[in-house]
């Protein structure tokens, strides 16, 4: 059963390393994780890779890191630019001098006013994007959790 609230797309994953003509053993051994088996519960959508996974498969498959992300239904949010750059919540939170509390919250959608600019900068700094990215990232997640249906 596929985790609802997945980033990765199961079906681009398998897709990518068809493509490439690898095994599920093969990739994982290119990438540097124990087993095939990793790589198969990824492709089944039970579980996923971590963000810095996520980079190398890329890397490995030579496709870009958004190849193998759920397509957006709703906008990017933080937990998505946060994958895009890699970056695990505790180290978005390290970077960006915050609290991994704050930053586990802001991508839960709870979001009741947006950050001083400073903090949206050093977010911004960390995943390689805009204040202003960052911004609409929060406040998408903040419409998504009141109004679930977009």
């Amino acid at each position: 059963m596929r985790k609802p609230d997945s980033l990765t797309d199961p079906t681009a994953l398998r897709l990518a390393r068809t493509r490439k003509g690898l095994t599920q053993h093969e990739l994982a051994r290119l990438i540097g994780v124990a087993g095939g088996e990793r790589v198969s519960r990824w492709e089944l959508g039970t579980s996923e890779p971590r963000p810095d996974i996520l980079v190398r498969l890329a890397e490995v498959l030579d496709v870009e890191t958004t190849v193998l992300l759920s397509p957006l239904t709703r906008g990017q949010d933080l937990r998505r630019l946060r994958t895009l750059a890699g970056l695990s919540a505790r180290q978005l939170a390290d970077q960006a001098h915050l609290s991994l509390a704050s930053i586990q919250r802001w991508e839960a959608g709870r979001v009741q006013h947006l950050p001083p600019e400073t903090a949206l900068a050093r977010i911004a700094e960390a995943v390689k994007t805009t204040p202003a990215a960052v911004a609409d990232a929060l406040n998408q997640a903040r419409r998504s959790t009141r109004d679930p249906l977009g």
